[in-house]
């Protein structure tokens, strides 16, 4: 027994005559809707109208694969400018680092240049040489140098630099040596004012700019900004060599002298390269003597017969 259906519609093009000319009828229609469009573009503005209704929904399609899109853009445009950046950071410091190396070879340029300078007017031997280390007692002021012995270096050389007098030798080794600077509290040398030539012992304050010069007479004449240079006595440093500046005088605690405070001329806390000074040797004992003078020596027969053949 067959069931009967339920579905009561009815399809677009059901089999039979009626059926054929609705299919006519419509394929019909389409046609002269197309020729009608052709020719006269009867459909263009039902057309624009449903394609800006329809826009949207293409947009809305399309819109998760812009999205992914874009995010892996940021991505990769995040990652090149981490990259990027990093290796910025990188050339920047290795800019620094050699703008620093080559400031830092300048200045040692500059200094040797002027010890090449001092080294060629001074009228004494000289040995050039390298601070290698210092003593970091605050109460001892001292470098050591890269030359000893070995290389003629001998207690009580006097060592400067391209500005003045910055102390003496105080000890050797076979290959390095000692230097007590003239601010150590146990130095002290014989100096004189350049301005009126008068004669004083400057010895060390205990701070790298500071030298003291006690026991000045109260009518001596001394002024602030007398530059001060070394005497020659005492036979460690030669006469001439600058060694600093008044910068402040007061009476003392007596009251019967006068004490002067001196900045020292020497960059003692700051260079690498220093001069150590030669004695250059006098000659001991008398002049050779000198051919005593006379007449001529009467000249050779042989020679006075040419001569009166000529």
């Amino acid at each position: 027994m067959a069931l009967a259906s339920n579905d009561t519609s009815t399809p677009l093009f059901a089999p039979g005559a009626s059926s054929t000319l609705r299919l006519i009828g419509y394929l019909a229609l389409a046609i002269v809707l197309m020729v009608l469009d052709h020719r006269g573009a009867y459909l263009e503005r039902v057309r624009w109208t449903l394609s800006i209704a329809i826009e949207p929904l293409y947009r809305l399609a399309a819109l998760p694969a812009q999205l992914a899109q874009e995010g892996r853009l940021a991505l990769a445009d995040r990652e090149k400018l981490t990259e990027q950046n990093a290796e910025l950071s990188r050339q920047l410091l290795l800019a620094q680092a050699r703008l620093s190396r080559l400031t830092t070879v300048s200045e040692q340029n500059l200094r040797l240049q002027e010890l090449l300078d001092v080294q060629r007017s001074l009228g004494v031997g000289v040995q050039l040489a390298k601070i290698i280390d210092v003593d970091t007692d605050p109460f001892r002021h001292r470098v050591v140098l890269n030359v000893g012995a070995h290389q003629g270096v001998r207690v009580g050389q006097a060592v400067i630099d391209a500005r003045g007098v910055m102390g003496q030798v105080v000890d050797t080794l076979p290959n390095t040596a000692t230097v007590m600077l003239i601010t150590d509290p146990a130095h002290a040398l014989p100096v004189t004012v350049e301005r009126t030539g008068l004669r004083a012992i400057a010895r060390g304050g205990g701070t790298l700019d500071t030298l003291e010069l006690p026991h000045i007479p109260v009518s001596a004449d001394v002024k602030v900004g007398d530059r001060l240079i070394t005497s020659g006595l005492g036979g460690h440093f030669p006469a001439g060599f600058p060694i600093g500046e008044i910068r402040d005088i007061k009476p003392d605690v007596t009251g019967m002298f006068a004490a002067a405070t001196a900045t020292p001329a020497a960059s003692l806390d700051r260079g690498g390269e220093v001069l150590l000074l030669h004695e250059l040797v006098d000659p001991v004992g008398p002049p050779d003597a000198v051919p005593a003078a006379g007449p001529p020596a009467p000249a050779a027969p042989e020679s006075a017969a040419k001569a009166g053949k000529k």
